[in-house]
């Protein structure tokens, strides 16, 4: 940035102040200004700025998850952008409350002047929604038309184009994912025992009360239960049926890559998957605050116009409220994994083999069995947090690889 006439840098210069407090232009300037316009303008202008802000991080995030093998040492940042998107989108969801002080009479005094332009037309948004990972047929269409369609310049189609082509938030989360350690069928194959545990949970929790219940009504209340509860394991357990949730476009994760949040969901207290919880609930939260904020738009478009056309031609609320669902939940299948966390008592524990693998066995147990972590051919070294790749072997000793977190 030029400094003027040779002088320090100011704030006002810095900031470029007088630019951004000269784009409040009224539509209804004139002999009669309408005082909440600028309200109006202001509110929409600042969502703007933190959206991009937003597309900011997640383009950084993105960027870090693209690596071949994500570097254990990153994990920390991703987790700090992560949270940032998630107190911006805080921030966010309680504007509205800014926005609500004005009447519904005070906006229609200068709708009006508004003619086509909608909050539809945000590009911003639509990039976010698009890197996050909501998906093209998922969308409800506005006035029957895509929403592409509205943008027509050369770089707002260069810059959806790039949204679409670039891999989303979601398609690299399940990339990372499919590679949690403990998956492999030769170091702990944990969807074999995690099928066991299950099998034994609903037969000691629910079909043997079941078998000793002597009310007939009371008994069938309760195989009814325990037929609902295998039903719904089984959409996971069976792979057919889960890729069949797949293609309805009801499960967003690969069968591997939901195994692998499942496992991070079920060892979150161990210090090699602790991290990686943090990044799913970070995403799921970023999932529920874009809901809010969708939910507290249609309420504040409701409160303004009712029923009423909305600006660019659309139903307004109607179709504002059709957009607050499952479907533009780029996360959903994080959501729905508490469905399938079973108790403590019955998850498969973990082998040694595995437990040197996550570089969470004692140095003491470990000198016992006269085992390094370097001697281990499954070993992984503290690079490695999700992935499973073991670290590349640069002829170092056992004794001086050790990896140890307790």
């Amino acid at each position: 940035m030029e400094r003027k006439n040779g002088n320090p840098l100011s704030y006002g210069d810095y900031l470029q102040v007088q630019k951004l407090l000269n784009c409040q232009t009224l539509s209804s300037a004139g002999d009669k200004p309408v005082h909440d316009e600028h309200l109006f303008i202001i509110t929409h202008q600042t969502y703007e700025l933190w959206f991009k802000q937003v597309l900011f991080e997640l383009d950084s995030v993105r960027e870090l998850f693209m690596t071949p093998v994500l570097d254990e040492s990153k994990t920390l940042v991703i987790i700090s952008r992560l949270n940032r998107v998630v107190q911006i989108f805080r921030l966010l969801v309680d504007q509205f409350l800014i926005l609500e002080t004005m009447t519904p009479l005070d906006f229609l005094e200068f709708r009006g002047n508004l003619e086509k332009a909608s909050g539809f037309q945000s590009l911003q948004f639509r990039l976010l929604e698009n890197k996050l990972g909501v998906k093209e047929e998922s969308r409800i269409k506005y006035n029957q038309q895509h929403y592409q369609s509205v943008f027509s310049d050369t770089k707002s189609m260069e810059l959806l184009k790039d949204s679409l082509e670039s891999p989303s938030l979601l398609i690299l989360l399940q990339r990372w994912l499919e590679r949690t350690p403990g998956l492999e069928d030769n170091v702990f194959n944990f969807w074999k025992k995690y099928q066991i545990s299950v099998n034994r949970w609903l037969e000691e929790k629910l079909l043997q009360p079941v078998e000793k219940e002597t009310d007939p009504k009371r008994k069938e209340t309760m195989m009814a239960e325990y037929q609902k509860e295998k039903d719904t394991f089984d959409s996971i357990l069976n792979i057919d049926k889960y890729n069949m949730y797949v293609e309805r476009g009801e499960r967003r994760l690969s069968h591997k890559a939901f195994q692998g949040a499942l496992v991070i969901s079920l060892y979150r207290d161990l210090p090699r998957f602790n991290q990686p919880f943090q990044v799913l609930t970070l995403l799921t939260d970023i999932d529920s605050l874009l809901t809010k904020w969708r939910y507290n738009h249609v309420m504040l478009v409701q409160r303004m116009i009712g029923s009423k056309v909305g600006t660019g031609g659309s139903s307004g609320y109607q179709y504002l409220r059709a957009t607050i669902s499952d479907r533009y939940k780029a996360f959903l299948d994080l959501f729905n994994l508490s469905t399938f966390l079973i108790p403590r008592e019955y998850q498969p524990p973990l082998t040694t083999n595995i437990k040197r693998r996550l570089s969470i066995l004692s140095l003491s147990k470990q000198e016992e069995e006269g085992v390094s972590s370097g001697s281990d051919s499954n070993s992984g070294s503290s690079a490695d947090v999700v992935d499973g790749s073991p670290a590349p072997d640069d002829g170092d000793t056992g004794a001086n690889k050790k990896v140890v977190f307790e």
